[in-house]
């Protein structure tokens, strides 16, 4: 399948890796170009600009930081929506607003594209190991003609809803209980460290009896080691997400009061100088803040 693949940052860079080994004939687009240069030797195209990676694709597929990032991408002019043919598809694998993800599709319908949202939840290491898990929502018949391609990046595809904003909703809230899971962890795991607690001593005994869950025994490990640089997911990026759920739930009238608590602490984090830091470095937030 001829795929135009749009951002090669931690995650986009392995996951467009995995669509060529598979033999897929992908164009590959990034804002620094230098970052698309190592994917020529999997026989990658290079594109010098997002028009050139859209014209003839099947599949576009964005991999961004953020709505800026997708916006500019996309709608702008001379862009993905000017470019993309008429038929083919638009996955946005981003993490974007319920706002902006609707405005996509609006404006797809408009030229005669198809649109589905699949953002997914892991780690750059899953996505190098191709272990991600994806939440995919859109119309059934874009989602089906998707689904070789994305089977290709992840271990398993939910298929949420036929509106994509519905995918966007359970990644935000889905990243919103994450970050709920660093931030009582490093609580916790301060309050043991203050009794004279080993860290890792006590993330085996969460790990291995009551929180056996892989995002207790990723973000536990990354905070009994103080292992927050270089960042999987940086702190900023978090903010932002968790500031996009508590927009989300103000759209919907309900209320996230954790979200909000989180939010500020990580604003704080940010304020000393935490902002490149992985957002686990929450924790060390709560560490400072119990003297340790």
């Amino acid at each position: 399948m001829k795929i135009g693949f749009i951002g090669l940052g931690n995650m986009g860079t392995p996951m467009a890796r995995h669509l060529l080994r598979a033999g897929h004939d992908v164009t590959v687009w990034n804002r620094t170009a230098e970052k698309a240069e190592p994917l020529k030797s999997d026989g990658a195209k290079v594109a010098y600009s997002i028009a050139e990676a859209a014209k003839g694709a099947e599949i576009a597929i964005t991999m961004l930081a953020d709505d800026h990032a997708v916006e500019s991408a996309v709608l702008h002019p001379n862009t993905v929506i000017d470019n993309l043919p008429k038929g083919a598809t638009h996955v946005s694998m981003s993490t974007i607003s319920v706002a902006l993800s609707r405005r996509l599709a609006e404006e797809h319908a408009k030229r005669g594209h198809k649109y589905m949202a699949a953002p997914v939840f892991g780690r750059p290491d899953a996505a190098a190991a191709g272990k991600l898990f994806i939440a995919a929502a859109g119309d059934k018949e874009t989602v089906e003609h998707c689904r070789p391609v994305l089977e290709l990046l992840g271990q398993k595809m939910f298929l949420l809803g036929d509106k994509p904003e519905m995918a966007n909703v359970v990644k935000l809230s889905g990243n919103f209980l994450i970050a709920s899971v660093i931030e009582s962890l490093g609580e916790a795991i301060a309050l043991a460290r203050k009794y004279g607690v080993d860290p890792h001593a006590y993330v085996d005994f969460l790990t291995g009896s009551l929180f056996a869950a892989p995002v207790y025994k990723t973000y536990g490990g990354l905070i009994a080691d103080e292992k927050y640089t270089p960042a999987g997911f940086k702190m900023r990026l978090g903010l932002k997400d968790v500031r996009l759920a508590l927009s989300a739930a103000e759209g919907v009238d309900a209320p996230l009061p954790v979200a909000s608590l989180i939010r500020d602490h990580m604003l704080t984090a940010i304020s000393r100088g935490m902002d490149d830091m992985d957002w686990s470095a929450t924790a060390k937030l709560a560490a400072e803040n119990a003297g340790l």
